[in-house]
């Protein structure tokens, strides 16, 4: 399931693909108000997400965020994974964080991993196939401010 966190990431990504010229940067503040996201959280996303190469940023009056390489570079799948880990909704389903279940006797038969690994791989295929591009191209407006709980 998609948190918070990668929601958040995934709406400043989008602003930050759709709406500036390549290389320009965006400001927190700008980010939280065109996204209507809560900045103090926005400003740790933002960081990891500069700490896994996705986005660069610049100090000073004219600074901020922008994208490291072209929304078209960026799957959706990685910034994800950045966010909130693999995608795989059990551990023992993963390709990149494979645990084996406890009470499991025998992980290459069980009926729950099996269909847990297509799910993984149904959604690894969507979101690794759909780039930040595409996405920001087709995603939906943001939501009003009264929808946001906290905006400071």
């Amino acid at each position: 399931m998609l948190t918070q966190r990668a929601k958040y990431g995934l709406r400043a990504m989008a602003i930050l693909a759709s709406r500036r010229a390549p290389g320009s940067t965006m400001s927190i503040p700008e980010l939280a108000d065109d996204g209507h996201l809560p900045s103090k959280f926005l400003e740790a996303i933002l960081l990891d997400l500069k700490r896994h190469g996705f986005l660069v940023s610049r100090r000073g009056k004219a600074g901020g965020y922008a994208l490291a390489r072209p929304a078209e570079h960026i799957a959706v799948g990685d910034l994800i994974r950045a966010l909130d880990g693999p995608l795989a909704p059990i551990p023992c389903a993963s390709l990149t964080a494979y645990r084996p279940c406890a009470d499991c006797a025998d992980p290459a038969e069980c009926d729950i991993r099996r269909l847990m690994r297509q799910v993984r791989d149904a959604t690894a295929a969507i979101l690794d196939g759909t780039s930040l591009a595409r996405f920001a191209a087709t995603a939906a407006p943001s939501p009003p401010a009264a929808m946001v709980v906290e905006r400071r």
